[in-house]
């Protein structure tokens, strides 16, 4: 069954249900307009402090960018590429381009002039809509880009010259289905990894794997027509996309948050009603810290409709879920692990039933399989440590155009994921680290996250992250670099003195106070550190990948 079907039957249940909403805090005059009366309205920075579409106006909407790139020739196998911030057009532009049995794919909103370009090759798209923020990057390519394909802008202000107003267009096209059949083995999105080795890679997915996702998505959380979620990461990551799922499988409202300060997620949760919220560890991290010191007072927000609160995209600290549990003692918790070429989250998940296992990512996700594996491919026994492999509905297709990378992690179904993982006597899955980031100092594999985990424990501790750096005689060392939380201090005697918890080797040997990078997805951005701190080492760790 095409995804495409679910958003059919929500208008004939809930067409004129509010199903999204978009919050912009950071806009400071406060205006509550609908889509139809800000399309009225003369373009002004304000009008989007905060808008909503219903199903209907949802649909109409996608309907009518399906027969506008059907009428341009773009149909069935054709890539449509999107470039934008979260807002409402984002989703209803996705699912026009689905609609045409176009497939939709998304770019990452940090991608620089080059990386565009790179990614509009190698994905072969035939149109790129863009929004207001990335004119400056088209621009300088934009004679290059348009020589074989369309570029349609989106986004207040005048449009400009390279391309063409997808609001002006679309508002002319028929708000009818194009009726374009659909099935589940038809190609229906390209993804790109994270690119933290390189340019990315383009990952792509058909029907069934979108469709899988959404199911996983209400298995997990159990997702009714009366839950509020709160989404506030990029839609183009898979992360953000297949969660929302959970929204669209079961006709309910979804907010798009701009923003992360612990403030705008607490209000957006009081004023929008929500029930669930998708947090990455720093912004869990600020709203804790914010309590802490007494910039938020709970008291001001209507918070007991909040029911769960769940985690992806990176290792969780236990130390983290505890402090929230302390404060927020009626959440049900969830962690969800996954990656793009698992159609991102869920593939394995702790369960809201059991938070006792906090620290593990859990069990095989509905619809999955799991499996741990040596460098041969064999699977090991429980309690070793080796790469963790999945198999189900939602594995991608292949990397496009990319027949090598994809036999490389691809072998008889099972997705070979690159993180390495051990299993409890229980059946639970715990990551370790990813396979490339190992150190291995005298001999011994050193798992950075073990190490990074004891380090948050620390009560001045706001983020850490470990790395190997060169060493002539052991090959590496670990080097922690810490980042302080406001208005604490910290030395690196303190710092040495609560590592003495751990086997000697395991300790840090460097000690480096800075800020920690992390990308849009929560992720450290550990090729950056290995950049600034030990470039010998950034070398052989990408030639490894």
């Amino acid at each position: 069954m095409p995804i495409t079907e679910l958003l059919e039957k929500n208008c004939q249940l809930y067409g004129d249900e509010v199903c999204l909403v978009e919050l912009n805090p950071e806009i400071k005059e406060i205006r509550r307009v609908t889509w139809k009366e800000y399309d009225l309205m003369e373009p002004t920075p304000a009008s989007s402090f905060r808008r909503e579409i219903t199903w209907n106006v949802f649909n109409e909407k996608a309907n009518r960018f399906a027969n506008l790139l059907l009428s341009r020739g773009i149909g069935k196998g054709d890539k449509v590429a999107i470039l934008m911030m979260n807002c409402l057009e984002w989703l209803p532009i996705y699912f026009g381009v689905l609609k045409t049995g176009a497939l939709a794919v998304p770019f990452n909103f940090r991608y620089d002039t080059d990386e565009i370009k790179y990614c509009a090759d190698l994905a072969e798209v035939k149109v790129i809509v863009f929004g207001s923020n990335f004119i400056g990057r088209i621009e300088p390519i934009a004679d290059e880009l348009s020589a074989n394909r369309l570029l349609f802008y989106v986004g207040d202000g005048i449009c400009p010259s390279f391309a063409e107003d997808y609001s002006e267009l679309s508002a002319n096209c028929s708000s009818q289905s194009p009726n374009i059949p659909l099935s589940d083995e038809d190609d229906a999105a390209i993804y790109f990894s994270s690119g933290t080795t390189g340019f990315p890679k383009a990952i792509l997915h058909n029907h069934e794997s979108l469709m899988h996702s959404a199911r996983v998505e209400q298995a997990h959380h159990g997702q009714t027509h009366e839950d509020v979620f709160l989404c506030i990461p990029p839609l183009y990551h898979t992360g953000a996309k297949m969660h929302w799922f959970g929204s669209l499988i079961s006709g309910s409202k979804a907010v798009l948050l701009k923003g992360t300060k612990p403030k705008y997620v607490l209000e957006a949760v009081s004023k929008e009603k929500c029930t669930i919220v998708w947090l990455l560890v720093p912004w869990a991290q600020d709203i804790l810290d914010a309590i802490d010191r007494g910039d938020i007072n709970l008291d001001d927000y209507t918070l007991d409709q909040w029911r769960l609160m769940h985690i992806g995209a990176q290792p969780v600290p236990p130390s983290l879920i505890k402090r929230w549990k302390a404060i927020f003692p009626n959440h049900q918790y969830d962690t969800n692990y996954g990656l793009s070429e698992s159609i991102g989250p869920g593939c394995v998940h702790l369960g809201v039933e059991n938070i006792h296992k906090v620290g593990s990512i859990g069990l095989p996700g509905y619809g999955w399989e799991a499996k741990i594996v040596d460098e041969n491919g064999n699977e090991i026994e429980q309690g070793t440590v080796g790469e963790l492999c999945v198999k189900g509905p939602g594995v991608m297709t292949c990397y496009y155009r990319n027949p090598e990378a994809t036999a490389e992690v691809l072998k008889d179904g099972w997705l070979f994921t690159g993180d390495m993982a051990r299993q409890d006597e229980d059946g639970f899955y715990f990551l370790v680290d990813r396979k490339k980031d190992v150190i291995i100092s005298g001999g011994e594999n050193i798992y950075p996250v073990q190490i990074e985990d004891v380090l948050r424990q620390m009560s001045a501790v706001k983020d850490a992250a470990v790395i190997g750096m060169p060493d002539p005689r052991l090959g590496e060392i670990t080097a922690a670099i810490i980042e302080v939380k406001e208005g604490y201090t910290l030395t690196e005697d303190e710092v040495n003195e609560f590592c003495k918890k751990m086997p000697r080797y395991k300790r840090p040997r460097k000690v480096i106070f800075a800020d920690i990078p992390r990308n849009p997805t929560g992720k450290i951005e550990k090729p950056t550190l290995r950049k600034i701190y030990c470039v010998d080492n950034l070398v052989a760790k990408e030639n490894e990948a």
